[in-house]
């Protein structure tokens, strides 16, 4: 009895402890200035969103408006008190007038280990402090507009590769056939990415079911129990979960595509291979004389980023092979699901406002004359104002990535000059709510309305450019904005030539999004590919 007795007593006392450890920090936000929302244990604030209630997207939209008038607002994202930063002036004085606060993200995916097999937390998206400085000068030049100019011919050719399949299919099959976008923009990418950042070909289209597609799709499966187990890990146990060597990324595929990246600087290190490609360019970055040269680029578009100085730093450090490994995978990533996220919704607005998807169709032809039958350019493409004006409005409803994360990495004294000031602690997440900012009325009236025209010549310059954050902002914004950008501009390009996009009985209106964290739409977006009479 009295053994039992032990026994109960010793599990409410661990019980009672872990409570303690999960709730202990609950009330942070209870001695700020500022409004905050309820906390519960494990989930923070957030349980609509961890218990797949609602989608990442509404969750922020509904959170920022939720605290409609305030400029700065708390929550708990799990375990980790984050200030939500609603008004665009601080946002960039936090992110990029007071950077260097706010250099990381937040460790949710791992830290940097020497441990050669563990791949996420080398990446760029995952380094901190002065290894991320590093990794970025050393990056950077390979993304400039010259860079993408050496790469455009591999983007057009997977686009007419893909153009040519779906003739073929509908020609095959008379009159117009309907094709879900994520899957067909999916394949897009996954060859796109395949041939710039990995050196090797594949047509996803036809051979639907070739091994890079199919690794990529398992890598790109973060609503797997055992991922977001690990997410949790990372979350609550860092580093029990670090010196168990466990990555947020399956050692599947971690092996599989380190194995495509060592064969392919093996195979053009022995045989003196040159190609325009990121595998290129990392192996010059590898040695150490990849440089960034300033260019002045005169028409790139509204979305796109500008590097800092960061950035634009000179490194002598060189990169380790799991080191550069890492970087392609980040690319793959980034790539394979953001840029086909985009396509899809870009298609979905395009299909359901057809005078925006015609004038766009005249603008394309009107560049076709103009090549007078020679190949698209990446120059030609940059001139095309109405395209940058759809796709700029297209990211700015459907932001890729809803909430753009900070970490403080030494305390912060907010001070927006009108009476609001208190401090960010360090190791405290600071959010930038872009789904909250880009569907605020007061930046973008009648914010639920596709109207490229918005950011046409005429009306741009009334637009705070502070509120426009598809990409990031600061010196941590989206390394790669030209190469997403270039590549959505191309297909889209060959696509509208050749097909126009209907709506058809399977297309959901008003889309909805999948819950939980995701950015998917919740039956897909289904679309009719009709063959134009060129």
């Amino acid at each position: 009895m009295e053994v039992d007795l032990l026994y109960v007593l010793t599990a409410v006392s661990v019980v009672g402890f872990l409570y303690y450890l999960l709730t202990k920090n609950n009330g942070y936000f209870h001695n700020k200035p500022i409004p905050s929302m309820a906390v519960k244990p494990i989930v923070g604030s957030a349980a609509d969103l961890y218990l797949k209630k609602c989608s990442f997207s509404e969750y922020i939209e509904r959170a920022y408006n939720k605290f409609a008038g305030v400029k700065v607002f708390g929550l708990f994202d799990a375990n980790i008190p984050m200030f939500v930063i609603r008004e665009p002036e601080l946002i960039k004085q936090i992110g990029v007038k007071d950077f260097e606060h706010f250099m990381d993200h937040r460790p949710i995916f791992g830290t940097d280990t020497d441990h050669p097999d563990i791949l996420f937390p080398k990446s760029l998206f995952a380094l901190t402090d002065q290894k991320w400085k590093n990794m970025r000068a050393t990056l950077s030049p390979a993304f400039t507009g010259s860079k993408m100019r050496q790469m455009f011919d591999l983007v057009v050719e997977c686009s007419e590769n893909m153009v040519k399949f779906y003739q073929n299919e509908v020609r095959t099959k008379g009159g117009s056939q309907e094709y879900e976008m994520k899957d067909v923009f999916s394949r897009f990418t996954n060859d796109v990415i395949a041939t710039c950042a990995f050196g090797i070909k594949v047509d996803s289209s036809r051979d639907q079911d070739n091994e890079f597609y199919q690794q990529g799709k398992r890598m790109m499966q973060f609503g797997r129990f055992n991922v977001i187990l690990r997410t949790f890990g990372y979350r609550f146990v860092p580093s029990v979960m670090d010196k168990l060597g466990i990555d947020i990324i399956d050692k599947e595929q971690n092996t599989y595509f380190a194995t495509l990246i060592r064969d392919a600087v093996k195979t053009r290190e022995s045989h003196g291979i040159v190609r325009p490609d990121m595998v290129n360019l990392l192996i010059e970055a590898r040695k150490g004389t990849l440089k960034y040269q300033h260019e002045n680029e005169q028409n790139e578009g509204f979305a796109t980023v500008l590097e800092s100085d960061v950035g634009k730093a000179q490194v002598m450090k060189s990169m380790s092979e799991s080191e550069m490994i890492a970087q392609c995978l980040i690319f793959f990533l980034a790539g394979f699901d953001t840029v086909s996220t985009c396509l899809t919704f870009l298609a979905y607005e395009l299909t359901m406002n057809p005078e925006a998807q015609d004038k766009l169709y005249e603008e394309i032809m009107e560049m076709k004359r103009s090549l007078n039958g020679k190949p698209l350019t990446y120059d030609a493409l940059q001139k095309m104002k109405y395209m940058d004006m759809a796709v700029t409005e297209s990211l700015r409803m459907w932001p890729p990535v809803p909430a753009v994360d900070r970490l403080c990495v030494r305390d912060y004294v907010l001070d927006d000059g009108e009476g609001l000031k208190f401090t960010i602690e360090k190791g405290t997440g600071v959010w930038f709510p872009v789904q909250g900012v880009h569907h605020d009325p007061k930046f973008y009236p009648n914010p639920k309305k596709f109207m490229p025209e918005r950011f046409s010549d005429e009306n741009k310059a009334s637009i705070n450019p502070d509120a426009y954050l598809p990409f990031g902002v600061g010196p941590r914004n989206c390394i790669g904005s030209r190469f997403a950008l270039m590549e959505v501009k191309a297909i889209v390009y060959y696509m509208l030539m050749n097909f126009s996009f209907e709506k058809t009985s399977n297309t959901q209106v008003p889309l909805q999004l999948k819950t939980g964290l995701t950015m998917s739409p919740q039956k897909g977006v289904n679309v009719n590919f009709k063959p134009r009479k060129v």
